[in-house]
């Protein structure tokens, strides 16, 4: 019998209401983790990669509610639990680096206090066994312990970095969610964060989600890579199988426009358009009004799944085809 999936999410879907209509940021979205899986969720800006991010941890604005679906950690589905339900969850059993992090720590705190705040309120440790903690996490991202004492001020960007990611595996948590964990860092930076984050995710056996619009970076980190494309995750594979043999349209059209310092040297193409207002998604495939390869049924059906094994992709006209 296989291992249960640390996360399991079925037919997700969220809307954000305001005042110009219903947006239909997540529709239908469904995928797995592993223990000790590294999934990268990949797509322009305002496809709703980080809508799902905030929709697993149920921590979603005023205006959003969850329309349907189920998401699954441990088998127990975390939908309908209540705030005070969801405490046993959060930051013990799933915990997220936020987008822009470096900019969450409060300033007129010390940075090794935030930490142990956390520390003390979700495993309610004494103070010097929290204080103790915080070195051994400090010294697990590569921070000098001395830093503990210091101010946000005190630190460089990826300093901050690094001590957002020691506070999100203060409580050991079985799964992190990494919002664009390194997108305002150097190039030099970034890359040695994210080689971090992979050695920690591989000592600790953690499952990991990354989110990015940068090929790159999720081509770097992940097991498995999943395409969205307007609120929906169009291909899912694993990550080479997905980069060498793309199957969807838009996917290949990512691939197109991104440099490779290797191989043959070929002219980068840019997507023409933009993203659908998801107040008012197209009918059948969201991306057949940019699509090379759009029909008749593309316009008007909602696509079909295409499979090669593990590998997956919706589209009516796979360009192989």
């Amino acid at each position: 019998m296989s291992e249960q999936p640390v996360l399991e999410v079925e037919d997700l879907t969220m809307h954000y209401t305001t005042r110009a209509g219903t947006v239909r940021a997540v529709d239908g979205v469904s995928f797995s983790v592993a223990r000790g899986q590294a999934l990268g969720l990949v797509g322009e800006s305002g496809c709703g990669k980080s809508s799902i991010a905030l929709t697993l941890l149920k921590l979603l604005p005023e205006n959003a509610r969850i329309v349907g679906g189920k998401v699954l950690i441990d088998g127990t589905d975390i939908v309908p639990l209540s705030e005070e339900e969801l405490r046993a969850y959060r930051w013990d059993r799933i915990s997220m680096v936020f987008q822009a992090a470096m900019n969450s720590l409060n300033p007129v705190y010390r940075v090794g206090e935030q930490i142990i705040e956390a520390l003390e309120l979700h495993v309610a440790s004494a103070r010097e066994e929290s204080l103790e903690r915080v070195r051994q996490l400090y010294d697990l991202v590569g921070l000098d312990p001395g830093f503990i004492s210091r101010y946000p001020h005190e630190y460089s960007g990826g300093m901050k970095q690094r001590a957002i990611i020691a506070m999100a595996l203060a409580c050991e948590p079985d799964l992190i969610i990494a919002d664009e964990p390194t997108t305002a860092l150097d190039v030099i930076v970034q890359d040695r964060i994210l080689r971090e984050m992979r050695n920690i995710q591989a000592a600790l056996a953690m499952s990991m989600i990354y989110i990015s619009h940068d090929m790159a970076v999720i081509a770097e980190v992940s097991d498995v890579v999943g395409i969205m494309y307007a609120g929906k995750i169009v291909e899912m594979g694993g990550t080479t199988e997905v980069f060498k043999h793309p199957i969807h349209p838009y996917t290949r059209a990512l691939m197109s426009a991104f440099p490779s310092v290797t191989g043959e040297r070929h002219e980068l193409m840019m997507l023409a358009g933009e993203p659908p207002n998801l107040l008012d998604p197209p009918p059948g495939c969201r991306f057949h009004p940019r699509c090379p390869y759009a029909t008749d049924e593309c316009r008007t059906e909602e696509p079909p799944t295409v499979r090669r094994g593990e590998h997956w992709a919706t589209c009516w006209n796979p360009p192989e085809a």
